[in-house]
């Protein structure tokens, strides 16, 4: 059988393919999002039901792997190559696409901010201020409809021009360099912390289990709230891990090289909670979730810190680099999905979409200035809300579904196509009993992630 990866450019080496599988992973709801809800439920034992939740849905990322493999192309044209003939499958072709669109529609913006702020900090902007003055400071940006498109521009163009460059010579080589440089930024800062007079009792709070937080949350949204943060974290559903996928080699079996990323993002996720929680308890600041804390609360943190500017610039690099890299990695998604169906050449993909994704992105940038009267979702809602809602919870849970159906029914790719590409080479195996989890078990998962996202949404 002719190896398709043959006429393909592919990975320089296994670590090139872990991090940008990684840096798809991780992502901003590893640092605002995680540490907060594991606090708010428990502590460590929240940990262990989020981490059962992790690997439930982490054959949805092996199946993506595969998908990407056994094709060697995105999901622009895996579904042409791997369904039975005269089925419809390939019809689904422009799922990855609208969604990388919609979440780099409203991704590039936020990650736009965590610039401003890096340099902001560098700076001394942000000198002094405590979380009410560190709230105007924030609302000044997203208000300031320069700024927003400049900060925009700066990660679209960087990005896309990163991804012009080539797999091996840009994307390999500079995500490397910044996932090596994002560890050793967060290390450097979780160490930091942890000697601050107090950090002890914000690192109980995180880790220790506690019962009574645990017992006294509604079982329901804990495990909703577990399960969305798993599987959200792993950038499944869209097809980005099936283009990265296709650009790796045969030698390693799939489900090993799945539980190592899944494994580099909660590291992430972990190390971020022993940063924010010692911090905040330090100086006897709540610790918020969402954009609140990272551009409100650890700036107030960090002005309280002996070389604070130092330090807060330091964490924003690291979000920066967080932010960028993900980015670059949803980028490749779309620039390989051109080149797969239409046969532009990379750096004519990289241009158009370059345009064309900036366009797009204008709405969210300019939601709070030019587009402030526009409340789509109802309340003080905005158009990162919406776009927000419907990647999260539409396209990423339904996306997931699809690779599911796709993987495990005879009238798709198929249960045995599936499992002969996942075990190909060395490493750990995916046994065939599991099957059954995948035809029947894992559908009911995605379909309770995607009814209790309208629920979250709707009914309260």
């Amino acid at each position: 059988m002719t190896n398709p990866q043959q006429s393909r450019e592919t990975f320089s080496s296994r670590f090139g393919f872990l991090m940008l599988s990684a840096a798809c992973a991780i992502g901003l709801g590893n640092v605002w999002r995680f540490p907060f809800i594991t606090g708010k439920y428990g502590g460590g034992i929240f940990v262990l039901v989020y981490l059962v939740f992790l690997l439930a849905v982490l054959p949805v990322m092996i199946m993506e792997f595969a998908m990407g493999r056994a094709s060697a192309a995105s999901m622009g044209r895996a579904f042409h190559i791997l369904e039975p003939q005269g089925t419809q499958w390939h019809s689904l072709n422009w799922y990855s696409l609208i969604g990388c669109y919609l979440l780099m529609m409203f991704y590039t913006t936020v990650s736009g901010w965590m610039l401003v702020y890096c340099l902001a900090m560098a700076q001394g902007a942000l000198t002094g201020l405590d979380v009410g003055a560190s709230g105007t400071f924030f609302g000044a940006l997203l208000s300031d409809e320069k700024r927003q498109i400049v900060a925009m521009s700066v990660c679209t163009v960087f990005c896309f021009g990163i991804n012009a460059l080539g797999l091996r010579r840009g994307v390999e080589r500079i995500v490397n360099i910044m996932m090596i440089g994002l560890f050793l930024m967060l290390l450097l800062l979780v160490l930091r912390v942890l000697f601050l007079p107090g950090a002890g009792e914000g690192l109980a709070y995180f880790l220790l289990p506690d019962w009574q937080r645990f017992l006294a949350a509604d079982p329901l949204e804990m495990c909703h709230a577990a399960m969305s943060q798993a599987f959200f974290t792993l950038g499944i559903g869209m097809g980005c891990m099936t283009t990265i996928g296709s650009y790796y080699a045969r030698e390693k079996s799939l489900a090993g090289e799945a539980l190592w990323v899944a494994f580099l993002d909660t590291l992430i996720a972990l190390l971020a909670g022993l940063l924010i929680f010692p911090a905040c308890f330090a100086f006897g600041v709540n610790p918020d979730s969402g954009p609140g804390l990272v551009f409100m609360t650890l700036p107030s943190v960090f002005n309280s810190m002996q070389h604070g500017n130092l330090w807060g610039a330091l964490f924003f690099l690291f979000m920066t680099f967080a932010a960028f890299s993900t980015v670059i990695a949803v980028f490749e998604t779309i620039i390989c999905h051109s080149q797969d169906v239409f046969g532009l050449s990379r750096p004519k993909a990289a241009l158009l979409h370059c345009v064309l994704l900036w366009l797009l992105s204008l709405p969210c940038a300019l939601g709070w200035s030019v587009f402030a009267d526009m409340h789509p979702l109802g309340g003080d809602s905005t158009i990162l809300d919406l776009e927000d809602f419907l990647v999260s919870s539409n396209l990423l849970p339904l996306g997931a579904l699809l690779f599911t159906l796709f993987c495990s029914l005879r009238c798709g790719w198929g249960w045995e196509n599936f499992i002969a590409e996942v075990n190909r080479g060395s490493g750990l195996k995916l046994p065939h009993w599991f099957r059954g989890y995948l035809r029947w078990v894992l559908p009911l998962l995605l379909l309770f992630v995607f009814a209790a996202g309208y629920l979250e949404r709707f009914a309260k």
